[in-house]
């Protein structure tokens, strides 16, 4: 039996808070989390660091309530979904009719790579809702910029108030709808420079080949064998399922190297693809999941020209 205002809820349970203080971040969290505790619910905390040990000093000595540590979970939206599904599907192997969490992307993520998490944000309706899952997704007013607060509005089916309250967000647009919305993509400043790599139509050799040459030691070594490998992907994907000519370009900076891949084709018609495994890999998305695991970075874009997916592999954070 789920409890408080789940209560009768199937599935996952999604809200967004967007607090303005310390206060208003307790004022929400403590009752949610000792509710949770207090009905016999896993209850856990995946905060940064500031917050998670705000919360810790707040809640009572000995509640059970559990901090996951951020790590790597955060790496990529791949790994994150991953990750978390074990863990779901571990508190309902256990006999959990509802488990409780509330969480909060590392502030990094609000800028440069944020797209990729947009789609995070909004694919996890489908992707938890066969779990008990009842989530309160943290947002800082005073720190995350207005575009993501934006999508945050869109990507949350429900809101939690700082007064306890619990409402129906106006301005939610269904995954399958937000998914395959052409979406700006913030520019790497990289990309303003002359590539050092530019081919037409390359096989997958190639393609590796040049990746191959161009890093020379740039990057970690599984790094480079990710991008060696999502690039070949990606490439591959182009030519079997895009439409001509297929355009590689390849940027090298000091800290990463970026590579795109545009097709005059329209793109996946899978709103998931990159996130989940495709079943079959028969519209390349496979080879997108593979590159979503492997890479730093990845975004897509749709335009009236084609469709480009852009690969970052080394520190994909830079100034927007």
């Amino acid at each position: 039996m789920r409890s408080g205002a789940a209560s009768g809820h199937v599935g996952y349970f999604h809200e967004a808070f967007v607090y303005d203080s310390d206060e208003e971040l307790l004022a929400v969290a403590l009752p949610f989390l000792l509710d949770g505790v207090a009905a016999g619910e896993p209850t856990a905390v995946n905060l940064d660091e500031r917050n998670a040990e705000l919360v810790r000093r707040a809640l009572p000595t000995g509640a059970e309530v559990t901090f996951l540590p951020v790590g790597d979970l955060y790496a990529r939206p791949s790994v994150a979904l991953r990750s978390y599904r074990e863990l779901l599907a571990s508190y309902v192997a256990a006999g959990a009719a509802q488990i409780r969490m509330v969480g909060q992307l590392p502030p990094v993520l609000l800028g440069s790579t944020w797209d990729w998490w947009a789609r995070y944000e909004s694919a996890i309706n489908h992707v938890y809702d066969d779990f008990p899952l009842w989530g309160i997704c943290a947002y800082d007013r005073r720190s995350t910029p207005s575009h993501v607060l934006a999508d945050v509005a869109r990507t949350h089916p429900r809101v939690a108030r700082p007064d306890g309250g619990h409402e129906t967000a106006d301005l939610y647009t269904d995954p399958m709808s937000y998914l395959t919305e052409p979406r700006p993509v913030p520019l790497d400043p990289v990309q303003r420079t002359t590539p050092l790599v530019e081919l037409i139509d390359p096989t997958p050799a190639r393609a590796r080949a040049e990746v191959r040459a161009a890093d020379d030691g740039l990057l970690a070594p599984d790094s480079a064998d990710g991008l060696v490998i999502a690039v070949s992907e990606v490439v591959s994907n182009a030519l079997r399922h895009g439409e001509p000519p297929v355009r590689m370009r390849l940027w090298r900076a000091p800290d990463r190297i970026v590579v795109t891949v545009h097709d005059r084709g329209p793109g996946p018609k899978d709103p998931y693809a990159g996130l989940l495994p495709a079943g079959d890999g028969s519209d390349g998305g496979l080879g997108l999941w593979i590159s979503h695991q492997s890479c730093d970075h990845v975004t897509h874009h749709r335009d009236a020209g084609g469709f480009t997916i852009r690969l970052t592999a080394g520190n994909p954070h830079f100034p927007v």
